[in-house]
């Protein structure tokens, strides 16, 4: 832990590591790279942190206090900025798009388009919620759902053919690579 900054400087730039902002400023500055999600808008962020050499003692802690008041938040080697861009940052536009299809969805099938949207989103923060809060794996609150020869396991089955999951992930590994090619180019 250094003292030769009295200012700490907190950094959202998405692809700047904490070595070019490090170039920026003053030897030996106190420097924390910081990555919010869109959802802290409403205090149901998601974010993380990675702390520069500069920090001094009382400086995560200090971060930590200021993420964690628009939602979660955990510090991260720097290393995992990116990984948590792909899966968090632009994992609230994926989800976007999926509450949106499954609105189009119910729409297709009569819904109403305000009521579809309405259940759609109660439906994602219902099913968040669930594995969250029984602490249950994602697959064990699905297979909970999928009754034999069910409706769910009827949509799981065109899902998986369709390919849904290896989509996602691709998409993860998609934006966690833009974003440490736009890191490279500075």
């Amino acid at each position: 832990m250094h003292a030769g900054c009295r200012t700490l400087t907190l950094r959202c730039a998405s692809f700047l590591c904490i070595l070019v902002h490090m170039q920026r400023l003053p030897a030996s500055s106190r420097v924390v790279r910081v990555m919010p999600n869109t959802a802290s808008l409403i205090r149901q962020g998601c974010s993380v942190y990675a702390l520069g050499d500069h920090v001094i003692e009382g400086d995560g802690e200090t971060v930590h206090k200021l993420m964690s008041s628009v939602g979660q938040c955990a510090e991260v080697k720097e290393a995992l900025v990116e990984p948590f861009i792909g899966v968090s940052s632009s994992g609230v536009a994926f989800l976007f798009l999926a509450l949106e299809a499954m609105a189009d969805g119910g729409v297709k099938m009569g819904i109403p388009r305000d009521m579809a949207y309405e259940i759609a989103a109660q439906t994602m923060i219902g099913a968040a919620r669930m594995v969250k809060d029984l602490d249950q794996h994602p697959a064990q609150c699905k297979d909970d759902v999928c009754s034999p020869g069910g409706c769910t396991m009827a949509g799981i089955h065109i899902l998986e053919r369709a390919g849904f999951r290896g989509t996602l992930m691709d998409a993860v590994e998609g934006a966690t690579k833009r974003a440490q090619e736009l890191g490279q180019d500075q």
